[in-house]
């Protein structure tokens, strides 16, 4: 007996609804936060929380989580060697910035950030590597 394929409705298309998981935006979110009360404390540095020292680590949260949720949107359209270096430059970037925020030198932070960075570099590569 044979089997007859389904026939698509008429009339009303249905197209489906993008649906994007909450996990593309909560991970940039959650590091945005980190990263804004960690730079916030570090500049606080014990002291009183002004507007300035407030408004530089809400800054500084937002544009991790833009950049992570940026990362996040075009990661599948990159090749695994280019997604390794975005996520390592992503990584030494904002270490490298918190360490600025210490009172480091700029070229101990730079170093600091091109160090880590290398690190997330290599880890970010292993992991596309073995999981393509």
């Amino acid at each position: 007996m044979a089997a007859h394929a389904s026939v698509p409705a008429r009339g009303r298309h249905a197209t489906p609804a993008r649906h994007r998981p909450v996990l593309s935006w909560a991970i940039p979110v959650t590091l945005g936060v980190i990263m804004g009360c960690y730079a916030t404390a570090i500049v606080r540095g014990g002291g009183v929380l002004t507007g300035t020292r407030l408004a530089l680590g809400l800054v500084s949260g937002a544009v991790l989580a833009v950049l992570c949720f940026g990362l996040g949107r075009i990661q599948n359209r990159l090749p695994r060697e280019l997604r390794a270096a975005a996520y390592g430059v992503l990584t030494g970037g904002s270490i490298g910035f918190l360490y600025s925020l210490s009172g480091a030198s700029i070229l101990s932070a730079s170093v600091i950030g091109v160090i880590l960075g290398l690190g997330g570099l290599l880890v970010s590569y292993y992991y596309f590597y073995t999981r393509e």
